[in-house]
């Protein structure tokens, strides 16, 4: 093996470790969830898409009168409740689409957990609330990512020759 791949492997093995370490430890608030959208349960499907693509969210929370999360609403729903039953998005009211009460995470919920609601439940995004069921934020696959890449930043920064870098302002469809 050259210098470099025992430098790498060194590396990687070291990150291995502060993987364990930090699964077992580290907080969902670690993520740094964004502020979530909050809309009410009257609101549109219109209202929700314009506002999830003016922020670059995947996700709107529904909060009820006194602002406790009774529902969440993500890109996954505008495709299968909306688009794909051809309902009108300026019409269709969230209540009638949300998915209502959702699994929620806690700030003192372990990232290992939060990980494996996400895999074994298929979600892309959960919400994060306080004791009262307020929304505090939405814990994204993208924040997981970006722990990830913060506990193995040669891995993810070190590219094959010829690789590139998507441009972080490009939008596109992931």
């Amino acid at each position: 093996m050259g210098e470099f791949e025992d430098e790498y492997s060194e590396s990687l093995e070291t990150g291995f470790r502060k993987l364990d370490e930090a699964l077992l430890s580290d907080t969902v608030k670690l993520l740094a969830p964004s502020e979530p959208i909050r809309l009410s349960p009257d609101a549109t499907v219109d209202e929700a898409v314009t506002k999830m693509v003016d922020n670059r969210r995947a996700a709107v929370v529904i909060v009820d009168g006194a602002g406790r999360l009774i529902g969440i609403f993500t890109e996954r729903d505008v495709l299968t409740r909306v688009v794909r039953r051809q309902l009108d998005p300026e019409r269709t009211r969230l209540a009638d689409v949300m998915t209502p009460d959702p699994e929620v995470l806690a700030p003192g919920d372990r990232i290992c957990y939060a990980i494996n609601r996400m895999h074994s439940a298929g979600y892309r995004s959960v919400p994060l609330v306080d004791a009262d069921r307020r929304p505090m934020g939405i814990v994204t696959v993208n924040d997981v990512v970006k722990w990830l890449a913060e506990i193995f930043p040669e891995a993810v920064l070190n590219l094959r020759p010829g690789d590139r870098i998507k441009r972080p302002l490009q939008i596109d469809a992931g």
